[in-house]
Formats: structure tokens, sequence, C-alpha cells
């Protein structure tokens, strides 16, 4: 149906349907060749919002974009029925269009309206025409139109499940298994959070949103699931930084049989797999300076790290008051033991000058009640962390499968809960059990997901690659 008039239609006055035939992308794979001035003789029929419209008396020009990109629409008062009332339309009103696929004389090729309707109307504006949305909040609150007005971000949600798809195809490939595990549950474990509480009244009992699927799918490994993960949302409530939103995704795996150092290579080709398919190479631009993700990364120490960058020489022996003397002298904090000062001291003096990509290993057991105890280095844990661009990337252990070390770990970070620490664990009877059933030898992996984004579209801030980020609520008039 041709719309005759844009103010004499009633506004729910639309079609169920449009019958699109191709996009955008397909118009400029197909007819990019096309001669200047010359038709093609093909009928395409286009759908999408009007973004550009410039009348020019007798002829109009309009761009359309779609999900695949823009396509030009060249409308006459000759030959487009309602033409009066298609230079009147709004930026953002969606209209379905039927013509030929011609190119015209300046070179452009474009849709020739022989008819069209509108399918939708946008009763807001969608920023300026050249520039797209700028303000930073409108663009996080408002992203239905940050994602039409601004293609960068297009872009980079594209990329990201783009990211998330070729991520399951690399693990299944690899043996890995997808599962999912609950995310409300009845005790907050697998990592060091303040957990979201939330009650469920037919049960009348507490919930917590999951911090991190960790037990669960240790779990299934003590079932016979060798290798397994699970991509999906996890929940901490802690602060709002550009690396940090309270609900962010984890990819986590676990494979049996494995040690720490094997997820090493394994993290490493992933990431530099992910970086060839997504951007063409594993040496990519970060921030403006280059960033070779090719495997494979160095392997260092903490404690060596901290010597390396610091100059600062520490290790668990060093006494407490020293160690918490240097947290003290870098902003650090100066409770807690001496295994969780030197992690301090590491997060304050090193770990956001470290460019990388490198292995961060073997950190204190203090600050890892999951991980395995190393097997050359009392006091420490088999852990990983990989440091890209000076911020945490991943996270992996030889997991720790003795359920009575695990028991005294659990101990130790329940009264460390009891004693104020609202980030400590709680004591998982049901876990211990299925430790107790028996884990072979076995290795964890975490991945932020919305991190390995903002390091391949490089982008510095993580909410310009969660869609809706969590943000204070807007203050509406009456």
């Amino acid at each position: 149906m041709t719309n005759d008039s844009d103010a004499g239609r009633r506004a729910g006055d639309v079609p169920y349907r449009f019958a699109r035939d191709t996009t955008a992308a397909e118009v400029h794979e197909r007819f990019g060749s096309l001669g200047i001035g010359e038709s093609s003789g093909v009928v395409a029929s286009v759908a999408g919002r009007v973004m550009l419209s410039r009348p020019q008396g007798k002829v109009a020009f309009a761009e359309l974009r779609d999900s695949s990109g823009p396509i030009q629409l060249f409308a006459t008062e000759k030959g487009t029925p309602g033409y009066e009332a298609f230079c009147r339309l709004t930026l953002g009103a969606w209209i379905g269009v039927t013509g030929d696929v011609v190119r015209t004389r300046r070179g452009e090729l474009s849709v020739a309206v022989g008819s069209w309707e509108v399918l939708a109307r946008s009763r807001h504006n969608f920023g300026d025409k050249w520039r797209g949305v700028t303000d930073v909040e409108t663009r996080y609150r408002q992203r239905e139109m940050d994602l039409w007005a601004n293609p960068a971000s297009r872009r980079v949600f594209t990329m990201r499940s783009k990211l998330i798809t070729e991520l399951r195809h690399q693990l299944e490939r690899r043996g890995f298994l997808e599962v999912e595990t609950p995310v409300l549950q009845p005790i907050p474990g697998g990592a060091l959070a303040r957990p979201f509480t939330t009650h469920h009244n037919a049960l009348d009992v507490d919930l917590f949103l999951r911090i991190a699927p960790e037990l669960y799918l240790k779990r299934l490994v003590v079932g016979g699931f060798e290798r397994v993960f699970e991509i999906g949302r996890v929940f901490r409530n802690e602060g709002i930084s550009p690396r940090h939103n309270p609900e962010f995704t984890m990819l986590e795996l676990y494979q049996a049989y494995a040690d720490y150092g094997d997820l090493m290579s394994l993290t490493e080709e992933l990431v530099a797999g992910l970086a060839h398919e997504l951007c063409g190479s594993a040496r990519i631009p970060y921030g403006g300076k280059e960033l070779d993700l090719t495997p494979p990364w160095r392997r260092a120490t903490l404690l060596e790290l901290v010597a390396e960058q610091a100059g600062i020489e520490i290790s668990l022996d060093t006494p407490i008051d020293e160690l918490a003397r240097i947290s003290q002298e870098h902003g650090g904090q100066t409770t807690g033991g001496p295994g969780k000062l030197v992690l301090e001291i590491f997060e304050k003096t090193t770990e956001a000058t470290l460019w990388g990509p490198v292995f961060v290993c073997d950190y204190p057991a203090e600050v890892s009640p999951l991980a395995r105890r190393h097997r050359h280095m009392p006091g420490m844990v088999e852990r990983f962390e990989a440091i890209v661009a000076g911020r945490e990337l991943a996270n992996a252990f030889s997991e720790l499968v003795d359920p009575d070390d695990q028991r005294s770990r659990f101990v130790a970070q329940a009264s460390a809960r009891a004693a104020g620490d609202e980030e400590a664990m709680v004591l998982d009877e049901d876990f211990l059990r299925a430790l107790e059933r028996g884990m072979p030898p076995t290795a964890g992996l975490g991945i932020g997901i919305d991190r390995l984004v903002m390091l391949l579209a490089d982008v510095a801030n993580i909410r310009d690659v969660i869609l809706f980020p969590t943000m204070r609520p807007e203050a509406h008039g009456d």
C-alpha cells in the first residue's frame, strides 16, 4: 500500500507485515557493477529506517538503513506515488520500499521508489545526522537509538556475537561439552565476591545470584563429564568502573587430567584464534599501541614481576609489618595475612604496568581457596592470571581435589566472613560431598567475555560492550 498522506494515517494504522525480499548489503553485492545512469531491470523490496532525507524539488534522496547497512532511495515527483508525503518523512521512520535497482547519474547505487509505505513512526530524534549520538549517558541508556545512530556501536556488538559463536566452536572442536548450571544458588560460591540476595516465596528461602558457576561445573567433572564449559551471566554486588559491571558474562571451563600449564596453552590458543577470526591477525591495535597475541605468551611468577616492574623484593616470608608498610605506601590495604598483602602489593604496583600478554603465575594460597597447592612452592598455589594491556583477562587453577584440604580452606573462609569479610566464601557441604566421591586431576579456567570483546574491539570502557549496562535509575519528570 502506498502512503498518500503521512499525516492522514492513524498512528496505529500500519501493516502487519512487509514482503521484503532483499537487504541493503545484498543490493550492493548483486548490483555493485551497475554502470552510472543504468537500470538493472530488477525490482527489489527493501525495508528499514530513514536515516537521512534530502528533498531537492522534483527529486528526493533518502538513506534507508537496515541491519546489514545503508542503501540510497531515489524518489521522483513523477514516478513516486505520495511523493510529497515521502519528502516529509521524519528521520527514524521505518518504511518499506519497492522499485527498480538503479545507479544514479551521480554514481550512487539506489532503489528507485516505485511504491512505499510507512511501517512505524519515530516520535524521538536520532541525533545529529553526521555525528550520531555523542552523549555517552544517552548512548548507554537508550541503546536502541545508539545502535541506529552510531555504526561503530553496531560493529562492536556484532563482533561480540561472532566472538561468542566462534568461542563455542573452538571449544566444541576440542571436545568440550556446553552445559548450564543454576543462576539462583542456595550458597554463593566459586569466587571471592559479595553476592546479590533474593527470596523465593514458595520455598521461603533466600537465594543468591551466582557469582560464579565453578562449584557446579566441578561437580559435573566428578560426575564424569571430563571437559565442560559454560558461557553465562554472573553477578557481583560491587562497584562500577570502566572495567566492572555488576552483571557480566563469563566463560568457565574445566578439563580433567590437566593442570594450569595445560590451560595456559589453551588460553593463548583461544585468544589468538579469536583475534585471527575477528580481526584478521593476532597483532591488533589497542589504545593506540600494538598488541601481539601470538603464542607463546610470556610466563613469570607474581613475585618475579613485582621485583621486575616495581623493584620490590617480597615473599610470604617477608615480615607482615613490612608488607603492610609497602602496601600502604602504594595505596593498598594493610589488613590480612601475608598472602593477601602480597597480592595487594602486586595489584597496586605491577598489574597495570604489564602490557603483555603475560601469564602471572603462582599466587598465595590465602587468596586462592579453590586452587591446588603448588607442588614446589610452600604457601603458594598453582594459579595464573592472564594480563593483557594492563588488566586481568583470564584466571585459572590447577583445581583443589583434596576434600580435606578444601574443607579446611572453607573453614578459614567462613571465619573471615564471620569477622566481617563480605567477599569470603561459605562452607558448601554439597560440593565437599562431591569431592569426597573422588575428583581426578583437573584444571579450570575463567575468561571475562566483556573484557575480551573490549580487547579485540579496541574500546576502553566495559559499558561500550554491554548492550544495557547497569546504571543509576534515570529521573523522569511528572
